[in-house]
C-alpha cells in the first residue's frame, strides 16, 4: 500500500508542476498603434576625394635560379604626370665562363676547361707565372709556353677602357637611361 501512495503522490506532484508551468506563462495582447512621422530635410554636401597619383611599379625579375648567369635590374620613376618603369636581365659573362669550364671539366675535358678559364687575362698571367702555361692549340707544358711566346697576339688582352668593357646591351641600357632622364628633365621644367 505504501508504494501505491507514493506513486499517487508522485502523479499529483507532476500534475501540479505542469499546472504551475502553464498557469505562469504570460498572455500578450496584440494592440495596434499607428505612428506617422513626416520628416523633410534638405542636405547640401560636397565631397572632395583626394588621391595620390598612380604609382609606377618596377617589374620583378626573378633571379632565384642559381643556374642562370643573369642579373635582374629594374627601376621605376613616378611624377605627377607620368610614370615609367623598366626592367631587364644582364648576362654575367664571367659566370658563364665558369659554368662552361666546370661543365667541360665534369665531362673529362680538363685541357678544354683550362683553355676556357685562360680566356681571362688574370688567369692567363697566373698560369704563366706558376710555370703551367695555358694550352696553346692543343699543346701543353713547355710546348704551349713556346707557342704563346711566338704568337703573343693570341694571348688575352686586358680590357681597361670603359668602351671595351661595355657590350651592346650595356650601350642600349645607357641610351634608354639617357632618354628617361631627358624626359624627366623636360617634365620638371613644365
Amino acid at each position: 500500500m505504501l508504494n501505491y501512495i507514493r506513486i499517487d503522490d508522485m502523479n499529483r506532484f507532476i500534475i501540479a508542476l505542469f499546472a504551475l508551468i502553464f498557469a505562469s506563462t504570460s498572455v500578450y495582447a496584440q494592440t495596434e498603434d499607428k505612428i506617422t512621422t513626416d520628416n523633410t530635410s534638405k542636405i547640401d554636401s560636397k565631397t572632395t576625394v583626394t588621391s595620390p597619383p598612380p604609382s609606377a611599379i618596377s617589374p620583378t625579375i626573378n633571379s632565384s635560379n642559381s643556374d642562370l648567369c643573369t642579373i635582374g635590374v629594374a627601376g621605376a620613376v613616378q611624377t605627377q604626370i607620368l610614370g615609367l618603369s623598366a626592367g631587364k636581365t644582364v648576362r654575367d659573362m664571367n659566370c658563364e665562363k665558369l659554368k662552361n669550364a666546370k661543365t667541360l671539366y665534369d665531362m673529362g675535358m680538363k685541357v678544354a676547361a683550362v683553355s676556357v678559364m685562360c680566356q681571362d687575362k688574370r688567369v692567363f698571367d697566373a698560369m704563366m707565372h706558376a710555370g703551367t702555361p695555358c694550352p696553346y692549340d692543343g699543346l701543353i707544358g713547355a710546348e704551349a709556353k713556346a707557342g704563346w711566346q711566338n704568337d703573343e697576339e693570341k694571348a688575352p688582352k686586358e680590357e681597361n677602357t670603359v668602351r671595351s668593357v661595355m657590350d651592346d646591351d650595356s650601350t642600349i641600357t645607357l641610351i634608354g637611361g639617357g632618354i628617361v632622364l631627358g624626359l624627366l628633365t623636360i617634365l620638371s621644367i613644365l
